[in-house]
């Protein structure tokens, strides 16, 4: 990272520790953020292609909450296990158990792809008391009206996993591709925050392990969305949305709001697909007021 982050002061004064645990014979790494002794305890699950720097500015502007935000497998510093397929169901039984392991009971965040495999965790039995999603994926990619790009990063995908190893890898990695993914989904107009948002997708954006990881999350993101699930979540939930979202729009949001039994809808004016870099007081805020809210106990 080469800019300096505009929330740097803030982060500047959380307490952060490194951890590792092993998940489905593989190392999770995964950091702490926040007091050891808090009344709250969030995991915090980033989205594709990135790793768990991504949220932390969200986490800054939430200092009196226990984070742990881990690193997906295959991404950032945590393993993926040779020869298994990271596909939906995979990343719901990692999840599952690095939340047995790390935190159980933990309240449950999950940002863009993360969305998806926190609502299919929860859906499936992870206990937790409350579920978070942010940009949540609420249709399916390959419909609606950005499916056509939808279809080209399919394409895409799956040439870097066809060509040759050094070949398909350095296509995936490509620098100038990794900027127009950026350049897309960033709305602000504020050129200090869009040079630090273009630093952080070339630094973190090409941090996989492998093109099999990959193409393997990329399946998973495209293949299911959060609304196949909604109905069996029974979890109080919080969708924090934005107005500008290229990928899933905010009709379809306010759609998805209602197919779970007990949710709540924010809305983020002015913003595309990058609350959590864009917005993230704003996030934090909705997050806090919604931790707040008593959840009704059933014998």
């Amino acid at each position: 990272m080469t800019v300096p982050s505009p929330y740097a002061d803030r982060l500047s004064r959380l307490p952060v520790v490194r951890r590792e645990v092993e998940v489905r014979g593989g190392k999770t790494a995964f950091w702490e953020y926040g007091p050891a002794d808090a009344e709250t305890t969030v995991i915090a699950v980033h989205g594709f292609r990135g790793d768990h720097h991504g949220l932390e500015p969200v986490l800054a502007f939430l200092p009196e909450v226990r984070v742990l935000a881990p690193d997906l497998p295959g991404f950032g510093e945590s393993e993926p296990v040779p020869g298994r397929t990271y596909d939906l169901d995979e990343y719901v039984a990692w999840l599952s158990e690095f939340a047995a392991e790390a935190a159980p009971g933990a309240v449950i965040l999950g940002h863009s792809f993360g969305s998806i495999v926190t609502s299919a965790a929860v859906a499936r039995g992870l206990e937790t008391p409350r579920l978070i999603l942010i940009n949540p994926i609420g249709a399916p990619a390959l419909e609606g009206p950005k499916g056509i790009m939808t279809k080209l990063a399919v394409l895409y995908y799956a040439l870097g996993a066809r060509l040759p190893e050094r070949v398909g890898t350095a296509l995936l990695r490509n620098r100038l591709i990794v900027r127009v993914m950026s350049i897309t989904m960033a709305k602000t107009t504020d050129p200090e925050l869009r040079r630090f948002i273009h630093d952080q997708h070339d630094t973190y954006f090409s941090r996989f392990s492998d093109r099999d990881v990959l193409r393997d999350a990329f399946v998973a993101s495209v293949s299911h969305d959060v609304s196949e699930v909604a109905d069996a979540i029974d979890v109080p939930t919080l969708l924090i949305a934005a107005q500008r979202d290229d990928i899933t729009p905010i009709e379809v949001e306010r759609v998805l709001a209602t197919r779970f039994s007990d949710a709540s809808l924010v809305e983020i004016a002015h913003v595309g697909h990058l609350i959590h870099y864009e917005t993230p007081a704003e996030a934090a805020g909705a997050i806090r007021r919604f931790l707040r809210i008593p959840v009704e106990r059933h014998p």
